[in-house]
């Protein structure tokens, strides 16, 4: 890191960037800065929208496809529970988004994250069972490992970003304000 004259801020030196492109951004006027600045990301309207909520989902279609089937529809017990499990993945996302505040939302994404192992760990009892063969393990097992990913890459974002305004509900007659 350098200092650069007139500069009240360190900034990271970049291999590939000379110093004088570094030195002309510095000393840029304020309106192209503004024009060049790239704009705030567009809010998340709805649940439906996040990444990590359409994985789950997806993941949630795999294992009721292949519990339909075979000995392991038979299989009461380990069919409820990993369906039930799939299924809390993309319903915590969606409990947790009505939240109301970050650390809240948060909470429930670390829950759809340990539903993702859970299913991980009810697939290797599948698989032992002889319910499914490794392809479908593999394939099932990936999407788990996907979900749980973009689930934590969400939560790395929201650890880092700002929080929202308070949410107040409101009734139908309430004027928003």
């Amino acid at each position: 890191m350098r200092s650069f004259p007139g500069s009240l801020f360190m900034v990271l030196r970049c291999p590939s960037q000379e110093e004088g492109e570094i030195m002309a951004a510095l000393h840029r006027p304020k309106n192209e800065e503004l024009r060049t600045k790239k704009p705030f990301p567009m809010p998340i309207r709805s649940f439906e929208e996040i990444e990590g909520w359409q994985s789950a989902r997806e993941l949630t279609k795999q294992v009721y496809a292949i519990t339909r089937h075979g000995e392991f529809a038979r299989d009461f017990g380990l069919r409820d529970q990993i369906t039930r499990a799939a299924g809390s993945t993309m319903h915590n996302i969606a409990e947790g988004f009505d939240g109301g505040s970050n650390p809240e939302f948060i909470k429930f994404l670390r829950y759809s994250q340990r539903s993702c192992s859970e299913v991980q760990s009810q697939l290797y009892v599948a698989l032992d069972q002889g319910y499914l063969n490794r392809e479908e393990f593999d394939l099932i097992y990936g999407q788990a490992e996907l979900t749980h990913a973009k689930v934590g890459g969400f939560i790395r974002y929201l650890l880092n970003s700002p929080a929202p305004a308070p949410f107040k509900p409101r009734t139908k007659n309430q004027k928003l304000s």
